[in-house]
């Protein structure tokens, strides 16, 4: 007599244990799947949108017609030009403050900027905390599946006079299937969260560089 050992046969003949196990799994890559896909789309649209507001930044127009540009714009700002604003607005507030040196002006455009800076950060670093729990504990829940569908596999000889590996097998294999669900849901995320870890870096840099950059032009602009 031949045993069944497909895979929907070992899922659904796996004890309760066993099966929770593999369904918190398969819930959790779903979770990072659509995490992935989602986080993918917000760093395109990031760096589009940097690039393109970098393009116009740098064409020698008026900061001011691109500061009101922005602020007028139906849409939201976000990103790189949140950073700007943030940064151009205190800087023009302050720029008719009559006895306040020209450096405290700037250093506080800076310091606003940062703190932008601060907040969009936090905002493209959602989501990836959840992918990095996924990656690092998805195979020891399914490793702890596999125990214990195996001790219970081991348990069931108990009362048998002579084990054989028939008996055995399919307990183990529908075992085993929970750590390769941890696996299929780990693998995934931690490429993902290393790739977009290293995405948000760049992006950070990009953003560090561009506030040192625009504070050497209101620089100029306050010595003028």
């Amino acid at each position: 007599m031949t045993n069944d050992l497909s895979i929907f046969y070992l899922i659904t003949q796996a004890s309760l244990v066993v099966q929770l196990v593999m369904l918190i799994l398969l819930a959790a890559s779903v979770l990072s799947w659509t995490f992935i896909l989602a986080k993918r789309k917000e760093l395109r649209a990031t760096i589009k949108l940097a690039d393109q507001f970098e393009s116009e930044f740098w064409s020698g127009g008026n900061l001011g017609a691109l500061y009101k540009q922005i602020t007028d714009d139906d849409r939201p700002a976000e990103g790189i030009e949140k950073i700007f604003i943030a940064g151009y607005k205190e800087f023009s507030r302050l720029h008719s403050v009559q006895g306040m040196p020209a450096i405290e002006k700037i250093a506080n455009a800076q310091r606003v900027m940062q703190i932008e800076l601060a907040r969009e950060m936090d905002r493209l670093d959602e989501s990836l905390p959840f992918l990095a729990t996924v990656g690092s504990t998805s195979p020891y829940v399914g490793l702890f599946g596999t125990v214990w569908g195996i001790m219970n596999s081991f348990r069931s000889l108990s009362s048998v006079k002579q084990a054989t590996l028939a008996q055995v097998a399919p307990g183990i294999a529908e075992a085993l299937v929970a750590t390769a669900i941890g696996l299929f849901a780990a693998i995934p995320a931690v490429v993902a969260y290393n790739h977009f870890t290293s995405r948000v870096d760049q992006l950070s840099g990009r953003y560090e560089l561009f506030i040192d950059e625009f504070v050497v032009l209101l620089q100029r602009q306050a010595y003028a």
